[in-house]
């Protein structure tokens, strides 16, 4: 042995020797025992429960590395306590954002064009991206601390994962150490698993579940495979799994490891990550067109799935500078390949009603595999649509799967079609509630919608689950324990009707007045449906869980709040700058109230918003105008709390000011101003009224200036501007 047993705990496991790791697993199978006796026998832990996973952690790395070592009392063996039901949260110090999509070579044109209108660069100008394979896969955030991965989280919905860390250790492509690296770095990537390793993993699953004498549950791709992977309670099920990782980005830093994309990732390649072989840095459009067919020609022989390109501008201070726009980088594009195709032949078409009310016909096919996803319905979109394409049921068509895309028809096999088809009539009546289904006329533009849509509001029983659904979505409250199914279900058996329902359901199981109680426990824990939609599967602990991921979500951000509401024309973004605007949600209700009145400064106010236009504050003033919209929000505020909207940088002079700016700017674009005020906090207004802090005039400045100085508003010229803030 090389070094004495007790300061075996301060060695790597990979700078272990066989002789140490033997010794080591010996010491940590006795303390790990010790604590279980601790814990279980006496009911008196000894040490805690992030010491104690710690100890764990390094025994299955150790033996993952020396698994000829792995011992009879292995801890691995055993299951110390039951796993827990449902992953620790975790919150990123920096938002994992999404991409924004590319279909085709002018997308990427566009995507050129918009970078250089943004920072106000000239055509001729070399801009530098680059580019490199989007893998298919699970995205991931590692957390070093001087050197050591303290945290791995999932992206979830952006803002808050799940902690994986101790699953994440087990994957040979993260270090869990390294050397001369800045005190705090956020690396992110693609946990993913190659074909081979796919195919060889179901073909495990289903050796084991013969030997069971069970169905075997296999997974469907390789994406799904990594994702349920690494999403295991059980470490030691993810140690067994054959992952890989890439990474190709970061969050939080301390210290820059370069000033350009390709400076980073090289940077990464010295830490001990992998990064993409096919990763390139492009120096014009045609370049990275160029890429994008070379690495769609290699796709079939990669090994691993990929669906695209991704291009990033590939100099910091100008991600910088172009920032983010609603969920994702002004700086990045995911350029997708060509939709992949099949032919079937459409059975049915049914008539959906969403949330709005929105009647959508969708299209039931003899189920298809396209993509490696087996797809048995698809969207038809509109009456237009069906017109335009002239389909009918029982023809051919083809349908097509882009990425995450919604598969749709393209086009019907006319040659294929049998005689007699008759054409699709689109009802005039809401096939749930019977209500008139209409095409009302758009406010702005005075023209009748595309979209027919059901009168019946919040009577027709479609909409209103439609709402619930949306309401605990994940980008609106995103309730532990409550998804779809079961808001389908306490629907239906009128548990659950509107969105304060949800927030009584302790009281009103310990008042006795329901009992969700009653159904028998079947598989892990969650509500089943029958064929009827009712639940006929749950348990205890999993009804707790439910309250208590109710009861941890009566406190939400303003803009939650706002989007959960499902108003028309009001999503994510729209819901964030109501709530930056307004401050909180108790100000936004007043001013739509008062905005019924065109006329009426709350109308102004809100059409002044920058990026709100007619057609949304509409949606707000229709939602506000009903009696039935504004008692059900009150009777979901007296049981939860919207927290105010927090400032985006609360030590800037101009944050919460509104500011408009007018005429030409010299030093940045428009764009590029109102991205940056806004950055620092600040209000950006279209319109000058008498609640405007700051007017920003450049050269050309005509009548906001006048408007300006007449209400007593603070001019400032570009050059004080920036002194201000900076």
């Amino acid at each position: 042995m090389n070094k004495q047993a007790s300061n075996l705990d301060t060695i790597p496991v990979g700078k272990l020797t066989p002789d140490d790791a033997a010794a080591e697993l010996a010491r940590l199978a006795a303390e790990i025992a010790g604590a279980d006796t601790a814990y279980y026998g006496k009911d008196a832990p000894e040490i805690t429960d992030a010491q104690y996973d710690a100890l764990r952690r390094r025994n299955l790395l150790i033996e993952k590395r020396f698994p000829k070592l792995k011992r009879a009392d292995s801890p691995s063996g055993k299951v110390g306590a039951a796993p827990s039901a449902k992953f620790e949260k975790s919150k990123h110090a920096v938002a994992m954002l999404s991409l924004d999509n590319a279909f085709d070579d002018a997308d990427v044109a566009e995507f050129d064009k918009r970078v250089r209108k943004f920072l106000g660069l000239a055509e001729d100008l070399e801009v530098a991206f680059t580019a490199e394979p989007k893998i298919d896969g699970l995205s991931l955030n590692l957390r070093y601390e001087k050197g050591i991965l303290v945290q791995a989280a999932t992206r979830g919905d952006g803002e808050v994962g799940e902690n994986v860390t101790i699953n994440a250790l087990t994957i040979a492509d993260i270090p869990e150490r390294l050397k001369a690296a800045p005190d705090i770095l956020e690396v992110r990537g693609e946990v993913y698993m190659s074909h081979d390793d796919f195919a060889a993993l179901n073909q495990r699953l289903t050796h084991e579940a013969a030997e069971a004498e069970k169905q075997p549950e296999l997974f469907a791709n390789p994406r799904n495979a990594a994702a349920g992977s690494l999403r295991q309670l059980d470490a030691a099920i993810t140690a067994s799994r054959p992952l890989k990782f890439f990474a190709y980005a970061w969050g939080e830093v301390s210290e820059a490891l370069g000033e350009t994309q390709w400076e980073v990732l090289q940077g990464f390649k010295k830490l001990g990550f992998r990064i993409n072989p096919l990763t390139k840095r492009c120096n014009s459009v045609a370049e990275m067109l160029a890429h994008y067919a070379d690495i769609e020609q290699q796709r079939a022989s990669l090994g691993y799935d990929i669906d695209g390109v991704v291009y990033k501008v590939d100099r910091l201070d100008y991600q910088a500078r172009l920032g983010f726009v609603s969920r994702h980088p002004r700086w990045a594009i995911a350029h997708k390949f060509p939709a992949e195709k099949a032919t079937t032949v459409l059975e049915d078409i049914e008539i959906q009603v969403g949330r709005t009310g929105k009647l959508t016909p969708v299209a039931r096919l003899k189920p298809v595999t396209v993509g490696g996803v087996v797809v048995a319905n698809a969207t038809l979109h509109n009456a237009d649509e069906i017109e335009r394409k002239d389909v009918r049921v029982g023809d051919t068509v083809v349908i097509q799967r882009a990425g995450d895309v919604i598969p749709q028809v393209v086009e019907v096999v006319t040659s294929k079609r049998k005689k007699g088809a008759r054409k699709f009539k689109f009802p005039d009546c809401c096939p749930v509630c019977g209500s008139h289904a209409i095409n009302e006329v758009n406010p702005v533009s005075g023209k009748p919608d595309v979209d027919r849509r059901c009168t019946g509001g919040l009577i027709c029983p479609a909409q209103a689950v439609e709402r619930l659904k949306h309401f605990v979505s994940r980008q609106a409250f995103d309730i532990e324990g409550l998804g779809e199914r079961q808001i389908a279900s306490f629907f239906e058996q009128k548990i659950i009707t509107e969105p304060a329902d949800i927030f009584t359901l302790r009281q009103r199981q310990e008042a006795g007045e329901i009992n969700l109680y009653t159904y028998k426990n079947k598989k892990d824990g969650d509500i089943y449906l029958d064929k009827e939609g009712k639940p006929v599967a749950t348990n205890r602990k999993s009804i707790e869980n439910l309250f208590d991921g109710i009861d941890a979500r009566r406190e939400i951000a303003s803009a939650r709040f706002i989007n959960a509401l499902g108003i028309r024309h009001v999503g994510e973004t729209n819901a964030r700058l109501f709530a930056s605007n307004y401050g909180d949600v108790a100000a936004f209700y007043d001013a739509a109230v008062k905005a019924r009145a065109t006329e009426s400064e709350a109308y102004q106010d809100m059409l002044s918003i920058d990026g709100i236009g007619a057609l949304v504050a509409q949606g707000v003033i229709d939602f506000f105008s009903e009696d039935h919209n504004r008692a059900a929000v009150d009777r979901l505020l007296a049981e939860v709390t919207p927290q105010r909207a927090q400032v985006a940088n609360t030590t800037s002079p101009i944050a919460g000011k509104t500011v408009v700016f007018t005429g030409t700017l010299e030093t940045m674009t428009r764009d590029e101003a109102k991205a940056r005020a806004q950055s620092f906090g600040a209000k950006v207004s279209g319109s000058i009224s008498a609640k405007t802090d700051y007017l920003v005039a450049g050269p050309g400045a005509g009548s906001k200036l006048k408007k300006a100085e007449d209400l007593g508003v603070k001019v400032l010229t570009e050059e004080e501007w920036a002194d201000m803030v900076g």
